[in-house]
This record gives C-alpha cells, structure tokens and sequence, in this order.
C-alpha cells in the first residue's frame, strides 16, 4: 500500500518476535508460529510476472490481502487472476478498496462491493477499507464520510469490514475519533519493535498488523508489504469464513 507517513523501512522481523506480538495481542494465547501473509497490488507483478501463489503458502503464509480497486474507477489488472490461484493454492483471500474521499463514498462501496462478489465465500475474510489520505476533508466531514461508505459495505456485502491505517493519519486527519473502534483494526507501523506502538482512536487491539513494507518471500518477485494475525476475531479459520483451515 501506499503510506504518505515518513516511517523506517525494515527489510524483515524476526518471526519469534512476530509470535511474541501475537501473544501479546490476546490475553491466554501462548506465542506459536503466527497466522500470517503479504498484502499486494499491481506492484507485486514486476514487467507483468504472476506471484506464484504455492510458494506463498508453502513458505507458511495462510492468507493475502489483495488490492482490488480505487475511487470510483480502478480496478487491479491483477485482482482476478491473483484471486483465482490464492483460491486454487489454499490462500485466504481478502480484498481491499484504497479510499478516495474526494468522491462519493457510497458509489466507492458499491464498486467495491460488486468487483469483489466472488470472494464472499468460504476461505474469504472480510471487506477491507484502506484509508490513509483525507482527500482534503476536514476531519468532521472525513469521519461522516468513513461511516458512510463502511455502512454501505456492511450493507451490501453482509460483513462487517475491517480498516486499515496508520497512527498518525487517524491522530490527524481523522481527529483521533474513537467512533470507529469496534471495527477490526489492521495497523501499520513499522516501528522495528515485536508489536505496534500505541494504537489510535480508542482501539484496545488489533487484528492485523503490518510491520514492514520491504519483506522478501518466496513467489513475489520484489519487496512486498508482510502482516501477521493477532487472534484478535477468534480462530483465523472462522474469521476467514472457513469451517477449516486451508491445507489442514
């Protein structure tokens, strides 16, 4: 993802203090390998080479987050095809939309919502709002506009979805509102520490955390944004609309 915050780039972290933040995260969890998994986009296909979605999962990551689209009229060239083989290598998918406030949230949710129809089912996490520029709304006007557009996703899509951001964005230009802090929190903070610093707006805990936007893994050619689970919605197989998980 694109992150506008002047944050140090780690190239990787140790997966003994990934685990560590993990425990950390929910109370009575013993640190153990973490649910973990890349986050991609158009980027992630150098000169137009596909990710090779078995490796992804044969090196331990469970799930991906996929860039599916942007306002109201970007679609990831990718997004299908990248889809299809997570399904057929046994990666849980999710999908996100990048938020432009400049238009109307409502028409963003519902070209979200219908690119992405096909990964509502088994296997499937939740709808993703990426949001991290304010388009230049004030802070009033971007709140309204951030329950608008998650209110018409849960709407259509019948999920409640999870939002992504970083700490200074939401401390900003979001007010630091705590409105939104029943929604599962994807963080990103590349801190270099074993969990993210202080979270923003009223969240007590997070769901997913990316800690570097530089990892390397076997099947993406480049670097690539890295995220870990914290068990913060329960077993990842449930959160992830699975009565199992993959490759069990």
């Amino acid at each position: 993802m694109d992150i506008g915050e002047n944050v140090r780039k780690l190239s990787k972290i140790a997966p003994i203090l990934v685990a560590g933040a993990v425990a950390a995260a929910v109370p009575g969890i013993a640190a153990a390998e973490p649910v973990r998994g890349p986050d991609v986009a158009s980027w992630q296909h150098l000169g137009g080479s596909p990710i090779d979605w078995f490796a992804v999962r044969n090196a331990g990551h469970d799930f991906a987050m996929v860039k599916a689209t942007e306002s109201l009229n970007y679609v990831n060239p990718f997004f299908v095809q990248d889809c299809l083989a997570m399904r057929v290598a046994g990666v849980s998918r999710g999908a996100y939309h990048y938020a432009d406030p400049t238009q109307s949230p409502e028409a963003q949710a519902a070209f979200y919502s219908t690119v992405v129809l096909g990964i509502n089912g088994p296997g499937d996490m939740p709808p993703v709002l990426d949001i991290e520029h304010s388009g230049g709304l004030p802070p009033a006007a971007l709140i309204d506009w951030t329950h608008r557009y998650l209110n018409t996703v849960r709407a259509l899509t019948g999920r409640q979805p999870i939002i992504y951001t970083y700490p200074n964005f939401w401390r900003t230009a979001m007010a630091d509102t705590h409105e939104f802090a029943g929604y599962p929190l994807w963080i990103a903070d590349y801190n270099g520490q074993n969990a993210p610093g202080p979270l923003p707006g009223g969240w007590n805990t997070w769901s997913f955390w990316q800690y570097t936007s530089t990892g390397r893994i076997p099947g993406v050619n480049g670097n690539v944004d890295l995220n870990v689970y914290s068990g913060a919605q329960g077993d990842f197989a449930r959160y992830s609309n699975s009565a199992s998980p993959f490759g069990s």
